[in-house]
């Protein structure tokens, strides 16, 4: 103890941060960093700046190929391969070279020695021919695996966010743990719970109101400082067309449809004419829900439904950053754009962490106390 952690494609750290903030009941660290990588300087730095000066910026194919690179034993290997290649976005996906970076990601986990690891990324990549390979190799090299799609919503994130999780294990089979036991869930949804999914103290989904209901009207267009709440919450300088847009949608839940409902004259052409989907798009969120998907512009309220429940303005980095998860004193560096792609790639922390839970139950209980699998609310939110 602790285990040792390796997380690559590590972008700001979320997925890090979500294993660091899991501790025992006596608060002693259950996971201890110890290498990452990724590709951008600033998510590097950034990574840096709140874990320890272990993230090394690069390509990781270069950084294997170098002779000089030594990747220090570990435990568990967590991380995401980018996942644009995988994702429906992606018009050229068939041939994108960045399906084939969970080569290196595995190169990594024989190199480590590690007995677990943790693979996040869309969920298209579960019906991709690249998963096959993946299993294969993983199979090969002694891992038995699952896998699941899960709703950040559903393990007390304020987002619903999907996303496929893949946990391997050289000690056992992880179904003991995998997919982790739902803790919270839509209170929306009136259907009898399948307590095979669900905890059975289960929970209603946290809302947009408890992550950033408290926060004052953003202050200025710059980052102010480092650290703190007011670091990160500026507001934009919007156009007299775009604050007429947005007071033309006030309630929420309304988008682009009731704009051009309402506002015909303020509605760009091309929405007009793109008569279905895009209903997220110039979208007003709700209080008592969870947000939709953080993705890099969330400041863009064409982007997406990131309009503030009741200020006519887009959330602000910091809200972004609540919504994701992380704390008011996490350190970002770079600039507001930046930031804002670290905030929207990261992996949210609190789902993180029950990946945590999930990877700490399953190693204690094969290797070292056989404690049980599943444990209380508090236990599972002891981080």
């Amino acid at each position: 103890m602790p285990l040792k952690l390796i997380d690559l494609f590590a972008g700001a750290g979320g997925f890090t941060l979500g294993f660091v903030q899991y501790t025992k009941r006596t608060g002693e660290k259950i996971f201890e960093p110890v290498w990452a990588n990724d590709f951008n300087k600033y998510a590097a730095n950034t990574y840096n700046a709140n874990f320890g000066h272990h993230c090394h910026s690069g390509d990781i194919v270069d950084i294997l190929e170098d002779p000089a690179t030594v990747i220090p034993k570990a435990d568990v290997v967590i991380g995401g391969p980018p996942c644009q290649g995988f994702s429906l976005l992606n018009k050229n996906r068939t041939l994108d070279p960045r399906k084939q970076l969970w080569l290196p990601y595995m190169d990594v986990v024989e190199r480590s020695g590690a007995s677990m690891f943790v693979m996040e990324n869309v969920p298209e990549l579960l019906a991709s021919e690249e998963f096959i390979q993946i299993r294969e190799v993983a199979k090969e090299m002694g891992f038995t695996l699952r896998w699941a799609k899960l709703v950040a919503a559903d393990y007390g994130v304020p987002q619903v966010r999907t996303r496929a999780f893949v946990m391997g294990s050289r000690l056992a089979d992880p179904i003991d743990v995998f997919p982790p036991l739902r803790t919270h869930r839509d209170p929306q949804n009136k259907k009898p719970l399948d307590f095979s999914l669900y905890h059975p103290d289960v929970r209603p989904w946290v809302t947009l109101r408890t992550a950033i209901g408290d926060l004052p009207a953003p202050v200025g267009t710059e980052i102010r400082g480092e650290r703190g709440t007011e670091a990160l919450h500026f507001g934009r300088t919007p156009t007299q067309m775009s604050l007429e847009r947005y007071r033309a949608v006030p309630e929420e839940g309304m988008n682009r449809f009731d704009l051009q409902r309402r506002a015909p004259h303020l509605t760009p052409k091309c929405w007009i004419n793109k008569k279905n989907g895009g209903t997220d798009l110039f979208g007003r969120l709700w209080w008592d829900r969870p947000s939709v998907t953080i993705r890099t512009e969330f400041f863009k309220p064409e982007k997406g439904r990131y309009l503030h429940p009741v200020q006519h303005r887009p959330i602000t980095h910091r809200e972004a950053a609540r919504i994701q998860g992380f704390p008011d004193d996490f350190i970002f560096k770079g600039s507001k754009i930046e930031i804002a792609r670290q905030i929207g790639n990261a992996v949210a922390v609190g789902i993180a962490g029950r990946i945590a839970d999930a990877v700490w139950r399953h190693y204690n209980y094969h290797f070292m106390e056989k404690e049980p699998i599943v444990g209380s609310i508090e236990e599972i939110y002891n981080g």
